[in-house]
């Protein structure tokens, strides 16, 4: 498959690198010293699995790529305002392409469960797929990813028209990931598994956000654990209120922030800690909003909502 990577940074570059060298047509969108460094000496990934460098294609402008059937979005969602113009072309210049089924497509890999709305907005509800990445990864240096820990998953589904049953175009891209040694799960409703997936990342960046504290601390102690659930619970509360069935259990959801790392940090809380912008309107303000929409409480959510609020944009300038 011919693939264009629109954020070719911790998780983009990644996925994109496994998809190389399997022998598949990658293009990656890239900036600055970051896509001086992948077109002088290639993308290199290090980790636990070993270290592997691979030679890639790289672009500043998606005029310049041509034609794609798959395009990964993987840009932090406050990147959005100037990643979807280029989604919008690339899949311009493959529409009239010959590709399998259903393609050209978009697969945001972002956090939260905005991104398929926001895409559609663009480029239409037919192109677009849901998808969540499980995966910790930085860039450490320009071209340069680091994997810590071994786990790396997608999970990908139809998120619009009919999602009672796997579309041959997610099989196909499922079959695609699959044979680059990426764990993939194809499913029929992406909704399901980008609700299930912000029941933990919410309340779990929102919390450590605010107190800058790593998880670990919070859940020993009993008033903050309980501001984690409750947090969960609303989350919850809005995806049924939207007809999403989710999955998520309370008392899973218990047992698997007992078994994560008590030291481990949310994205948002070190980009918090970097001055960086943060993903707040993605995993709180989303929450918040749909809460009022559907007329579900959300105090919790809300709480951490405005403390981070002010933080947004980092040090950077709105």
């Amino acid at each position: 498959m011919r693939f264009a990577i629109v954020g070719s940074g911790a998780v983009g570059g990644y996925f994109g690198a496994r998809l190389v060298q399997a022998g598949h047509e990658v293009t990656f969108l890239a900036r600055g010293a970051h896509l001086e460094a992948l077109r002088q000496k290639g993308l290199e990934l290090r980790g636990p699995a070993g270290d592997i460098t691979v030679r890639v294609r790289a672009e500043s402008e998606a005029t310049r790529v041509g034609l794609v059937d798959v395009v990964m979005l993987a840009v932090k969602t406050y990147d959005n305002v100037t990643a979807l113009p280029m989604v919008k072309t690339l899949l311009s210049q493959a529409a009239s392409a010959q590709s399998p089924e259903g393609l050209p497509a978009v697969l945001p890999l972002q956090n939260g469960v905005d991104s398929p709305g926001e895409l559609a907005a663009v480029v239409g509800e037919r192109a677009v797929l849901g998808g969540s990445a499980y995966i910790s990864t930085a860039v450490t240096a320009p071209g340069v990813i680091t994997q810590t820990g071994t786990h790396q998953r997608i999970t990908l589904g139809e998120f619009f028209g009919d999602t009672s049953r796997l579309s041959p175009r997610v099989s196909a891209l499922k079959e695609a990931l699959a044979g680059a040694g990426i764990q993939v799960e194809a499913v029929p409703d992406a909704r399901v598994t980008l609700w299930d997936k912000l029941i933990f990342l919410a309340p779990f960046a929102g919390i450590t956000g605010c107190s800058r504290l790593p998880l670990g601390r919070l859940w020993s102690v009993p008033a903050s654990r309980e501001m984690y659930l409750a947090g969960a619970a609303e989350v919850a509360r809005v995806a049924t209120a939207e007809g999403v069935a989710i999955t998520t259990r309370m008392d899973a959801l218990e047992r698997t922030v007992d078994a994560v790392n008590p030291e481990v940090k949310s994205s948002l809380l070190v980009d918090l800690e970097q001055g960086k912008p943060i993903e707040v309107e993605a995993l709180m303000g989303s929450v918040v909003r749909r809460g009022r929409a559907a007329g579900t409480p959300t105090p919790v959510m809300s709480t951490f909502y405005g403390l981070l609020k002010p933080h947004e944009h980092g040090r950077r300038q709105p």
